[in-house]
């Protein structure tokens, strides 16, 4: 997982040349950037100060293995925590190296998908895609501590309302638990049928399996000096694991305060026309 490998190194995902040979014919002029920001959030990221400089992406197809689980024992299922923490991984680090080339700050509007092929239940794609901005004057240091392009999957709104209070990003930060939710006993199935009851083994694995997730989240956070994480969802999907496992992923930006509120934004109220 993330706490024990740590995030997959650019150096060691080299882009493909048809991914290269786009960037670099991009940057050739300047000519026309590409971006799948709306015209609000263009307009407000220029505000801000930062000019896209392309629309930035990585993929990774991946095939899932196989892990066994005791069927009255809630347990992570570990090697499918470390499949789809290396999947994403891989996904945003391409992502991040095709920022790197285009001499990007950061990406900003990222999005993490998931999607599963006809073909084969085991195999998935992570597809990581967002825009690469740099700051005007390139004075400011925004970079991670590991050098790499900060990232956000905040809106640009959203980029905007914290470039002007002072903070910025600093890492699109998560954290995964894949886990199996042990079966009711016989006996518990019997004395919860038809009566209102917690099912105390549920709640617990739940319980668990979210935290998990949720700390390896804060741990990323902290890795990068982060004073807080902003935006935070967590989702479970069942993907293809069969009857009682279950993935928990928690995903947020990684916010810190880089300097006090110049002009401070007061909310205004507004009110619709139409009923």
């Amino acid at each position: 997982m993330a706490q024990q490998n740590g995030p997959i190194s650019q150096q060691q995902q080299p882009l493909p040349e048809s991914a290269r040979g786009r960037l670099v014919q991009s940057q050739q002029g300047r000519g026309c950037f590409t971006s799948d920001l709306s015209v609000n959030e263009f307009v407000l990221a220029a505000q801000a100060g930062f000019v896209p400089v392309g629309l930035v992406m990585g993929t990774s197809i991946y095939h899932i293995g196989i892990q066994p689980a005791r069927w009255n024992a809630s347990q992570e299922l570990t090697v499918l925590t470390q499949a789809m923490y290396t999947a994403r991984e891989l996904a945003m680090a391409r992502m991040e190296a095709e920022a790197d080339v285009l001499g990007a700050d950061g990406i900003i509007g990222v999005e993490v998908r998931a999607r599963r092929y006809a073909f084969s239940a085991e195999i998935m794609e992570f597809v990581a895609i967002g825009t690469a901005v740099k700051a005007e004057g390139g004075t400011m240091a925004l970079r991670t501590p590991a050098g790499r392009p900060f990232t956000s999957h905040l809106s640009g709104q959203d980029f905007w309302t914290l470039w002007q209070h002072g903070w910025v990003p600093r890492a699109l930060v998560l954290g995964t638990c894949v886990y199996h939710v042990a079966h009711l006993t016989f006996r518990q199935a019997l004395q919860a049928s038809g009566q209102n009851t917690e099912l105390g083994t549920y709640t617990q694995a739940v319980y668990d399996a979210r935290e998990i997730a949720m700390g390896r989240m804060q741990y990323e956070g902290n890795q990068v000096g982060a004073d807080g994480i902003v935006g935070v969802t967590v989702h479970e999907n069942d993907w293809v694991w069969g009857e009682h496992a279950i993935e928990f992923f928690a995903m947020g930006t990684a916010v810190s305060k880089l300097h006090q509120d110049a002009s401070p934004v007061s909310p205004q109220m507004t009110m619709p026309l139409t009923d």
